[in-house]
């Protein structure tokens, strides 16, 4: 994202990177349970749509938030694991969590 840092607000910076419906889950599961196989990712997030799971995955690979990792191997292998600038989400994805819980007791 090549916007004047000094006419974005912070908040609004935040949601274009980690805005959407599928970031934080994607991230959460990299975060939670380490490096994961696109399938794995797949399974672990059904409701996502694989078109939708995989331009997730390059976005957050562009933020530099996951990092992609290809063997050269046939078939090939790619896996997935949160970067140091990616577990920085850790605390908010926890605090997320324990709203969303609070919010499901309270509806």
């Amino acid at each position: 994202m090549k916007e004047n840092k000094k006419n974005i607000c912070a908040v609004s910076h935040a949601m274009s990177v980690i805005g959407g419906k599928w970031k934080i889950v994607v991230i959460s599961n990299l975060v939670n349970k380490g490096m994961h196989r696109y399938k794995e990712l797949e399974r672990a997030i059904p409701e996502v749509t694989p078109k939708m799971l995989v331009k997730v995955l390059k976005e957050l690979e562009e933020e530099k938030l996951i990092l992609r990792k290809v063997y050269a191997e046939v078939p090939p292998r790619v896996e997935y694991s949160v970067t140091p600038l990616g577990l920085t989400l850790n605390d908010l994805i926890l605090e997320i969590n324990k709203w969303g819980e609070y919010h499901l007791s309270n509806i």
